[in-house]
């Protein structure tokens, strides 16, 4: 099972105001609750001409705060008590009418009254017709509430229920989610330009068929996204994989082990850390045939030539930057990830054994040793891998002090 760190779970309220978004706030608090936070639902009256109370609180597994002066609510929940325990509060959908009452200081219900109360972090995600969003008493309201300290997501683009096409659609839950992940997390990769490796290399034979490996480039994409979370600029250069990038991550796709180092060439000087998550195919057919070989019943050879070591040159050139290596490995773990430590000049490397259950290649989870150059050597249980990406990033700020 994955080494989990004990902590208190986090309490979110999330306020729902009166539009059609409201049913994508059901799979807002659904997911919220599947990554462990604490969910407190409070509606405004026309909120609950949508969806109602009852919808919430069986996802929640809490009972749903709607009025200010109702006794029962007060006495079980209380206005102060939402405003104080809260680690952050969310407005999703939230309407024009809604961030004009914000913006305005108006607390004439129990949604404003809280977020006049509370000190908490407050993220707003808009939801409306384009032209009201596009309206400049809303967006000078938008401005201001930015200027005041709030956080502002930007609307989706696309087909809108009132018939129009345009940005107005309330951003995807699961974009919500992880800006609430960003919100909460500490700041502190926040001088960091991380470039980041993920995924695997296909290296054409013919026009049907390709060489490459299992890499699922799921690593990779945990580490853009924990690094995103904890503040840093991120640029994610991958090969295929079914994976959606993070939202915030600049996405440089690629296919062969050729187009990754040009990309990483290209980018290496602007990185202050660079993390080669990326399973890069060592080979490649020394001949492309234009045409689809046809099967015959004789044996085929291949002709592998052997691709550029990119990570061996990123030591060579590296001036200030701080050098990620990983090693997938089958025998001799820490000897193996040593001498690729030494002689490609790296300053940490996260080795792992894919024969070890749960540590292979397309898992969700991983056990790693971390390896750096003052010779430390730590090894680590079986986690999520964006529990390792932390620890990575954890290990990575601590050699940098030293």
């Amino acid at each position: 099972m994955p080494e989990k760190r004990v902590e208190k779970p986090k309490t979110l309220v999330l306020g729902v105001s009166g539009g059609i978004a409201c049913y994508k706030a059901v799979e807002l608090v659904r997911l919220l609750v599947r990554a462990g936070f604490g969910v407190q639902v409070v509606m405004t009256r026309e909120a609950m001409e949508f969806v109602t109370p009852l919808t919430f609180q069986t996802i929640s597994g809490r009972p749903v705060a709607t009025e200010t002066f109702s006794l029962t609510q007060e006495s079980e929940i209380g206005h102060i008590n939402l405003a104080d325990q809260a680690d952050a509060i969310i407005i999703a959908p939230a309407t024009a009418n809604i961030i004009g009452k914000i913006a305005s200081g108006i607390a004439d219900d129990l949604l404003t009254t809280v977020l006049m109360a509370t000190r908490a972090p407050v993220l707003i995600a808009p939801s409306m017709n384009t032209h009201m969003y596009e309206n400049p008493i809303l967006q000078e309201n938008l401005r201001k509430l930015a200027r005041l300290g709030y956080h502002i997501m930007e609307p989706a683009e696309g087909y809108l229920a009132c018939g129009y096409e345009g940005k107005g659609r309330l951003p995807e839950p699961e974009d919500i989610v992880e800006r609430i992940h960003g919100l909460l997390k500490k700041k502190d990769l926040a001088s960091e330009q991380l470039l980041i490796t993920a995924g695997p290399n296909h290296e054409p034979l013919d026009p049907v068929r390709f060489i490459a490996n299992r890499s699922s480039g799921k690593m990779g994409y945990a580490l853009a996204r924990q690094g995103l979370r904890r503040g840093a600029q991120v640029t994610l250069i991958s090969g295929p994989t079914a994976l959606a990038p993070p939202a915030g991550a600049r996405l440089i796709p690629v296919q062969t082990a050729a187009e990754m180092r040009q990309a990483i060439l290209k980018e290496f000087p602007k990185a202050t850390a660079v993390l080669m998550a990326a399973a890069v195919a060592d080979y490649r057919p020394e001949k492309f045939v234009p045409r689809k070989i046809k099967r015959g019943t004789a044996a085929l050879t291949l002709q592998l030539r052997p691709n550029p070591d990119i990570l061996r040159e990123l030591g060579a050139r590296k001036n200030g930057q701080f050098l990620v290596g990983f090693a997938a490995e089958t025998e001799a773990l820490v000897i193996n990830a040593k001498k690729k430590l030494r002689e490609k000049k790296l300053d940490l490397i996260v080795a792992n054994d894919v024969t070890q259950e749960g540590s292979g290649f397309d898992a969700d989870t991983n056990a790693a040793t971390l390896l750096d150059r003052t010779g430390a050597v730590r090894r680590l249980p079986l986690m999520s891998k964006g529990e390792l990406a932390d620890r990575i990033y954890d290990h990575l700020l601590a050699l940098k002090k030293k």
